[in-house]
C-alpha cells in the first residue's frame, strides 16, 4: 500500500466542525488523535478496489482517511444524527460511491454487501465496547465473504482474543476466534486518543478468517458448548468438568486417551486442535448415550 494520503490537518478541522455530544447508550468515544489514525489506516494496507465496510464511523475520524485509500466504501451507523452529519460532510463531498447504512451492526446482512465484482469484505471499526463480543460473533457467521477485519477494542479483550495457549489471558474467546480466524495484535491506543477518554486502554487487532480451517469440528455448535463449559470451570481438571457438567457427557480414561488429552489437564492448556478433538469425542459419546 502506498503511504496514506489523508491530510491530518483536514481531519482535525473536520472533527472540530462536527458537533456531537457523545451518547453513553451507544457507547460512544470518538477517536481524535491524528497520529493514531494514521497508524491504524497504514496497518490495514488497503488497495483502491477493496470492498471496504466501516462499522460505527462516529464523526468520521477514520472514515475520511480510509475513503482516501479506496474507490468505494460503505459505513454502518446506528446514530442517525451522526449518519446524517457524515452524509453532509463526506457523502456530498464528491464521493458518489460512499454509502451509509443507518442500522444496528447486529441487524445487517453482510452477505448482501458482498459481490464477485467487488470482492470479499474488508471490515473496519471502532466497536462500541459494551456490545463488541456479540458483533464479533455475528460477523463470524459471514466469515466466508470476509477477507479480514480490523477492530479497536479494550486492550484486555484484544489480549484475550490473540492470546497464546497456556497464558493467563487464554480462554473461550481465544479458542473460538482462533478456530475461525488468524488473530494479530497490531497496536495499543492510549485513552487520551479519544473524546471523551474511555476508562480503559484500547488496542487494534486483525482477524483473518481461514479460507480452509486447519481443523474442522464435526459439530461447531457442540464445539462452542464444550469450549464454553470447560472455561466456565477453568480451575478444575477436564475429568472433573466432564463428570459434573449437565451439558457434557462423562468421559472415561479411554475417551480422553482416544483424543490424546490428559484428563488431569486444565482448559487453558488445550490448543484449538485439542478442543476440536475433545468436542468430537464428547459428541460421539453423547450421541451414543442417547
Amino acid at each position: 500500500m502506498s503511504k496514506t494520503s489523508f491530510d491530518a490537518q483536514t481531519i482535525s478541522n473536520s472533527l472540530r466542525t462536527a458537533k456531537h455530544q457523545p451518547r453513553k447508550r451507544f457507547g460512544q468515544n470518538f477517536l481524535h488523535d491524528t497520529s493514531v489514525i494514521r497508524e491504524i489506516v497504514e496497518s490495514i494496507r488497503l488497495e483502491r478496489d477493496d470492498n471496504l465496510i466501516e462499522i460505527g464511523p462516529g464523526m468520521g475520524a477514520l472514515t475520511e482517511p480510509l475513503l482516501a485509500e479506496v474507490d468505494a466504501m460503505t459505513v454502518v451507523e446506528l446514530d442517525r444524527d451522526l449518519a446524517d452529519s457524515l452524509r453532509i460532510r463526506i457523502g456530498a463531498n464528491s464521493h458518489p460511491n460512499f454509502e451509509i447504512i443507518k442500522d444496528n451492526a447486529m441487524h445487517v446482512d453482510y452477505r448482501d454487501l458482498y459481490s464477485e465484482a467487488r470482492g470479499k469484505l474488508r471490515v473496519v471499526g471502532n466497536l462500541p465496547y459494551n456490545i463488541s463480543t456479540p458483533i464479533l460473533f455475528h460477523l463470524l457467521s459471514y466469515a466466508d465473504v470476509i477477507q479480514d477485519m480490523h477492530f479497536m477494542l479494550q486492550k484486555e479483550v484484544v489480549e484475550r482474543i490473540t492470546a497464546d495457549v497456556g497464558s493467563k489471558t487464554y480462554g473461550r474467546l481465544s479458542v473460538i476466534m482462533q478456530y475461525y480466524c488468524d488473530t494479530d495484535y497490531l497496536l495499543t491506543v492510549p485513552r487520551g486518543a479519544f473524546n471523551p477518554p474511555p476508562k480503559v486502554t484500547s488496542a487494534v487487532f486483525r482477524l483473518t478468517p481461514h479460507i480452509d480451517k486447519p481443523i474442522v469440528a464435526e459439530d461447531e455448535e457442540y464445539f462452542a458448548i464444550v469450549v464454553r463449559e470447560t472455561f466456565n470451570h477453568r480451575r478444575k481438571t477436564l475429568r472433573a468438568i466432564f463428570k459434573k457438567s449437565t451439558l457434557l457427557p462423562t468421559l472415561s480414561e479411554d475417551d480422553f486417551a482416544a483424543c490424546g488429552i490428559d484428563p488431569q489437564a486444565r482448559p487453558e492448556t488445550l490448543s484449538v486442535t485439542d478442543f476440536v478433538n475433545l468436542s468430537n469425542q464428547a459428541r460421539h459419546i453423547d450421541v451414543y448415550c442417547k
